[in-house]
């Protein structure tokens, strides 16, 4: 997978003279981060960070970014809320479009005390009945949410009915947890199936099903996972025209197989170049 690395933060840093420890602002967007890490080593002084359209499935090593006052996390693949209580100047939070169904993980924001704008507009859990009330009562910091300014009235009113909210919030959250579950088995299955497909076609286009394919699969599992292919053939057509066309429910699992699929083809054809 893809992780922050130091050369691509310096990079990022010409604005800064290309230095990294005293940087207060980065953009890492669209840089198919896989995993958040380092930052919170290389840059203890951020104040601003945009890591929109990744793939990142988790929030952390962001804790020790104690001036951090804005974090832009949209379009990537995360699915609750977690690890920035560390993150003491929080101001501004954008997780629009991730995978956020488990809504009761927002109480940990309640430990960022000036955090006054939140963006959760486009994760599962904004469908909930109840989402935007349940988010109102339990973060009594914010001031406005999915860019929708939270008046006074609207939290007592949300306060008032916390209790069956909560409740309400809780049995959501559960079927949705259990529907996920299901996802991951189902993504799980279908990865080793495509893994399975793959390797029977690599054995029968080197000959593994011919007499001495014992001595071939010797010589070319010796020779690592190298890719084989040396031109496209109808196949790969065949093979890409499934992939796009199998009904796939979008989710973490699905978003990532599709980029690494894609990076798949780009290397193969860059091969064959």
């Amino acid at each position: 997978f893809l992780s922050v690395t130091e050369d691509l933060v310096r990079r990022r840093a010409e604005h800064n003279n290309c230095e990294i420890f005293s940087l207060e602002e980065i953009s890492l967007h669209q840089q198919e981060i896989e995993k958040l890490e380092h930052l919170d080593k290389w840059c203890r002084d951020l104040k601003i960070l945009y890591l929109q359209n990744n793939l990142i499935p988790k929030i952390e090593n962001v804790g020790k970014l104690k001036k951090l006052e804005y974090l832009n996390v949209a379009l990537n693949n995360i699915e609750r809320i977690e690890n920035l209580e560390g993150c003491e100047e929080l101001k501004k939070l954008d997780l629009t479009a991730n995978f956020i169904g488990e809504l009761s993980s927002i109480e940990a924001l309640k430990y960022n005390i000036h955090l006054k704008e939140l963006f959760l507009v486009g994760n599962p859990c904004t469908e909930f009945e109840g989402y935007r009330q349940f988010v109102v009562a339990t973060l009594h910091q914010l001031k406005c949410l999915d860019s929708k300014e939270i008046e006074r009235s609207e939290r007592i009113q949300a306060l008032q009915n916390y209790p069956e909210v909560k409740q309400k919030i809780r049995e959501q959250e559960q079927a949705y947890l259990l529907r996920r579950a299901r996802e991951k088995e189902e993504a799980q299955r279908r990865m080793q199936e495509r893994k399975d497909k793959k390797q029977k076609q690599m054995e029968s286009k080197l000959g593994f099903d011919s007499p001495d394919s014992l001595q071939k699969r010797e010589n070319y599992q010796a020779e690592g996972d190298r890719e084989q292919e040396t031109w496209r053939t109808v196949e790969d057509d065949e093979e890409d025209r499934r992939f796009w066309e199998e009904p796939t429910p979008y989710t973490p699992e699905s978003r990532l197989e599709t980029h690494r699929y894609i990076e798949e083809k780009r290397r193969a054809k860059n091969n064959v170049r």
